[in-house]
This record gives C-alpha cells, sequence and structure tokens, in this order.
C-alpha cells in the first residue's frame, strides 16, 4: 500500500507527511531545544537533574574535550557503553557535537561481545562505566580503541552523595571487578579539562551517519545499522506528529525504564523528548521494581515507555498498583509483542490503554504505532507519516489487503545501509529503498498492521533480539558438541525463552550445566539458553541445514499437549 492509502486514516489533526529535511541534522534540533527550553528538566536520574540549559553546557564541554585528543576526527567512531544515568545523554550529545558516529554498546555484553562490535566499527574511543572496565581492559589490545573515558554511577551526582554512591557501588556491592587502564581518563576529569577549551562546533550533513546501531538484521552476524541524521530527524518528527495530539511540549514527564544504548529508547527519549523539551526520567535498574517504584512515587508523569515483560512484572507489584495515575495520558509499547492479557490488565491498573507500535533498528526505529484515542490491542497501529508499507509473497509480488506476506518498509527512517557490508545490505534493501522486515503482517481493510508470525529465525528476549547463528556458533566451540541448535520458545514473562538442543560427540559426554557455563561465559546474560535438550540427531534438509522450524513446532505441541 502506499502512502496515499492511509492518508484518511489518520486522527483528526495529525499530519499525513513530515519534512524529513527540516532540521541539517540533529545539533540543529539539540541547539534549538536547549535554547528554548533552557530553564526546563531534561533528564533526571538518582535524584540529580540536568536543565536543557545544563545539558547543552556539559556536552558542549565535553565535546571540546574530545577534540583535542590526538587523532580523533569527525567521522570517527566513539563506544558508548553505558546504563541509564545522566552521563548518557552528556556524552552522546558531546560526542556529535564534536563530530563523532556514536556506537551504542550494551553495557552487559561480554568480552567476545565486545570485542567484535569495537573491531567492527573501528572505534577508535570508549567511555564505558566502571563496572565494566575490566573487560575493557581485556579486549583493547585487540583493537584499535586509543582513548578510554571511565565513569561511576555517582559521578554526576552532588559531592557528598557522588562518594557515598560510588563508595556504596565498589566496596559494599563490590561491583567493580579491579582494572588496570593507566591510560584511561575519569570522566569528570575531561570535563574539566574540556572547560574553557574553544569548540569547533560540528555540523554534518543530513546525509552523514550519526548512529551505529549494533543488529543482527536477517542474520545472526553482528552488523551495524547506519542511522543519518536525516534518518533520526525523520523519526523523531514521526513520533511527535503521530503523538504529538497527546503530548504537550516542555510539561510532560515521562518514564525512562528501557535502555538507552536500545534503539526504541534511544530516538524516543534522547530524540523525540528532547525535540518536545519534555522531563526523562531515568531509570538505571528497572529490574529492582522496590526501587523503581519509589522513584515513580516522586513524579506525577504523564508517559510511560516500557515492555511487555515490564508492564507484567509492574502490574503484579502491589506497590505500583497502588500509585497515583492521575496524570497518565500515554503508554507505549515496543520491543516485542504486547500481549492482549497484559494490555488488559495495565489499563485496568492504571486507567491508560497501552499504544503498541513496531519498529526495527534499522528503521531507527519506529515505523507504526497505534494511535492513543483509536488504539486497536493485537495490531501495530498504523504507520507513521511519510512512510509506506506493503506485504509481499516468495516471489516479491505486493499483495492484496488482508493476505499475509513479508512486511515492507519504505521511508525517511529507513538506515543507509549496513556498516561496511553492501552485500547484507543488498539482501534487505532494494534499490528504490523498500527494506525487508522478515515479519509476516497483514494489512487490514482499515490500514491497521498486524504481525502474525516471524519469517527470519530471531528470537525476542524481553525486548532483545537474539540470532540463533550466534548461539550456535559459540555452542559449537564447546567440545564435545557435534551439532547443535537454538529456538525461542514462548514464555509468559520474557515473550520468548532460548532452548538449545545438542548432539554430542561419539564417545564424549556434556551435561546441561556445562554447556549453560560455556554460554555464560561468552554471552550477554539475555543470550544464556534456559533449556537444554540433548538428542542423538536433529532435524535436516536433503543439503544438512538444521530445521529449526521443526523443533520449534515440536515444542508449540508439546505446549498444547
Amino acid at each position: 500500500m502506499t502512502e496515499n492509502f492511509w492518508k484518511d486514516k489518520y486522527p483528526a489533526g495529525v499530519p499525513t507527511e513530515i519534512d524529513a529535511d527540516a532540521y541539517p541534522n540533529i545539533q540543529a534540533i539539540l541547539k534549538q531545544s536547549c535554547q528554548r527550553f533552557a530553564d526546563k528538566p531534561a533528564f533526571t536520574n538518582m535524584g540529580k537533574t540536568l536543565s536543557y540549559g545544563e545539558l547543552y553546557e556539559l556536552s558542549g564541554i565535553f565535546a571540546a574535550y574530545l577534540q583535542s585528543l590526538p587523532g580523533l576526527e569527525p567521522g570517527d567512531r566513539i563506544a558508548v557503553q553505558l546504563p541509564n544515568l545522566i552521563q548518557y545523554p552528556v556524552v552522546v550529545f558531546g560526542a556529535m557535537r564534536a563530530g563523532l558516529i556514536v556506537v551504542n554498546t550494551n553495557p552487559l555484553y561480554t568480552a567476545r561481545e565486545m570485542e567484535h562490535q569495537f573491531n567492527d566499527s573501528g572505534a577508535k574511543a570508549l567511555v564505558c562505566l566502571a563496572n565494566m572496565a575490566h573487560l575493557a581492559e581485556s579486549v583493547l589490545p585487540q583493537t584499535g580503541v586509543k582513548h578510554v573515558i571511565i565513569t561511576e554511577v555517582g559521578d554526576m551526582l552532588p559531592l557528598f552523595k557522588r562518594l557515598l554512591v560510588n563508595f556504596v557501588v565498589r566496596h559494599v556491592k563490590k561491583m567493580v571487578p579491579a582494572y588496570s587502564l593507566p591510560q584511561a581518563v575519569p570522566l569528570n576529569e575531561a570535563l574539566a579539562r574540556g572547560r574553557g577549551r574553544p569548540l569547533r562546533e560540528a555540523n554534518p550533513a543530513s546525509s552523514e551517519v550519526a548512529v551505529l546501531q549494533y543488529t543482527g538484521g536477517t542474520t545472526g552476524v553482528a552488523k551495524g545499522a547506519m542511522l543519518t541524521h536525516r534518518n533520526l530527524v525523520a523519526n523523531m518528527l514521526q513520533a511527535r506528529a503521530l503523538m504529538g495530539t497527546n503530548l504537550g511540549d516542555g510539561c510532560e514527564v515521562v518514564v525512562c525504564p528501557l535502555p538507552l544504548y536500545h534503539i526504541y529508547a534511544f530516538t524516543f527519549h534522547c530524540m523525540a523528548v528532547m525535540l518536545t523539551g519534555n522531563h526523562n526520567i531515568l531509570i538505571t535498574n528497572p529490574r529492582d521494581l522496590p526501587a523503581f517504584v519509589k522513584e515513580l512515587k516522586n513524579w506525577k508523569f504523564s508517559t510511560f515507555v516500557g515492555l511487555n515483560t515490564l508492564f507484567v512484572a509492574l502490574c503484579n507489584n502491589e506497590e505500583f498498583r497502588g500509585l497515583d495515575f492521575s496524570g497518565l495520558k500515554l503508554t507505549l509499547s515496543g520491543g516485542m509483542a504486547l500481549q492482549q492479557a497484559t494490555a488488559e490488565r495495565w489499563k485496568a491498573v492504571t486507567g491508560c490503554p497501552v499504544c503498541e507500535g513496531y519498529g526495527m533498528t534499522e528503521t531507527s526505529p519506529i515505523v507504526s504505532v497505534n494511535p492513543r484515542d483509536t488504539y486497536q490491542i493485537g495490531t501495530i497501529g498504523i504507520p507513521v507519516p511519510s512512510t509506506e508499507c506493503k506485504v509481499i509473497d516468495e516471489a516479491g509480488n505486493a499483495l492484496p489487503l488482508g493476505e499475509r506476506g513479508e512486511l515492507c518498509v519504505r521511508g525517511p527512517q529507513v538506515m543507509k545501509g549496513y556498516w561496511q557490508r553492501e552485500e547484507a545490505t543488498r539482501e534487505i534493501l532494494d534499490a528504490e529503498g523498500w527494506l525487508k522486515t522478515g515479519d509476516i503482517a497483514v494489512i487490514q481493510d482499515d490500514g491497521y498492521l498486524r504481525i502474525v508470525d516471524r519469517k527470519k529465525d530471531m528470537i525476542i528476549v524481553s525486548g532483545f533480539n537474539v540470532y540463533p547463528n550466534e548461539l550456535e556458533d559459540v555452542l559449537a566451540t564447546l567440545p564435545g558438541v557435534m551439532q547443535c541448535a537454538a529456538i525461542g520458545i514462548p514464555d509468559e514473562k520474557s515473550g520468548e525463552t532460548i532452548k538449545v538442543f545438542v548432539v554430542v560427540k561419539p564417545g564424549q559426554s556434556l551435561t546441561k550445566e556445562q554447556v549453560i557455563e560455556h554460554m555464560r561465559a561468552n554471552l550477554t546474560g539475555y543470550k544464556v539458553p534456559r533449556a537444554v535438550e540433548f538428542r542423538e540427531s536433529l532435524p535436516t534438509t536433503n543439503v544438512g541445514k538444521i530445521l529449526r522450524r521443526e523443533l520449534r513446532d515440536e515444542e508449540l505441541k508439546k505446549a498444547k499437549a
């Protein structure tokens, strides 16, 4: 369906198109917002609030420091490996203002994952939390990273609280393993060195890459999606257009429990909320529900961004159910499928419906979302403005309304391509700008989209993409493994969990504990399987390719039995 098909599907007052060239780059929006909303709160975390004016000042100081580092030039990549802390927006916007490309890096990565991402991106600088510095120490000699900036959890807090928080994290909770990085510069020292230095404000073209956001794409090889300034500017304008009727400028309190290094939270909180001058409440550890709910008690929040797993956990928490939800007018869900029972429970508890959306790293990420006043549970809403969607058959032919096919997307938010991977780019993105999502969808007569299946073998665990190829590659390195396969199986809490099947080499033996220990040593926690099954053989095609689909079907039959 073309964009014109949706022109009469939008709620009254919502534009059907945006001007992706309204701003030359992200820096222009940042400057505009930080001047317009200078005295308004931008980010709050651990009791510390940063105004938009302070954000602009500190990001400029950090940018000036980065520009003083030898060998660091505009267009170079800087890996940012931080959880939700005040430091994150200062570092990211500072890097952009210095002309660097941000490489968002999961703080939970293992050394193996870090090494791949740093090398693949060609990162020359790294900003990481002290808690992960021991892993950085082990991998940096194998990478091209020349400059390291280390920060501790409490570094942006007032002096007494900073000392207390950092002492507790290091010595009481013992969350900072010993490390030796003599070349590393503490973030506060970097800011001190940057203060007073001249800043050459970067002014990149809209077509230049702003962020390398790593994803498995349609295969298990981690690739950097090249998201340009125009991609991200377009997506923040698209988000604002479809949700602007519900949210004002400079007056909303937005809860941010999802990690900013993930594209969903990154674009919404650092981009769209920044554009509108609203206030982000950063939650560093949403798994600590008592602390999370305690923080929520401090705010009359108007917007909540989450995913199915988090909604379930919160609705099961008695303290959360007792909060004041009178100010809540918008709840957004993405990252994983929203279950109907969860949506109904959330509305019963909070009085606010959940508007589910859909996106991919490769689309910056928002493709579609349910409008607040015309939402349909079980759908992913309508395409955001200036976005075309169609479904195609195996031969690439467009299918009529109501028929199942692979969802394809075209719009200004679609990535430039995969970093240094032209062949992989051609597999997913055609010459006319259509991106194949790998998801099987139906376009309803009313324009709403429904995802009905997944073409690719990707597993989604609590909103994080997990690729079987990567799991199987790691598992195959365990001595004794002859064949292996990884699949996702349904799970009420996390959407899916991982199960692996192993065929052991003749004459050798393995245990479930050995398999899980090996996976845990090489993969981030959410990629570690919960279930291990040993078999004498695995189903394969006539050329020997393992049939994951057959294994999934078996598991589904067991679940229904």
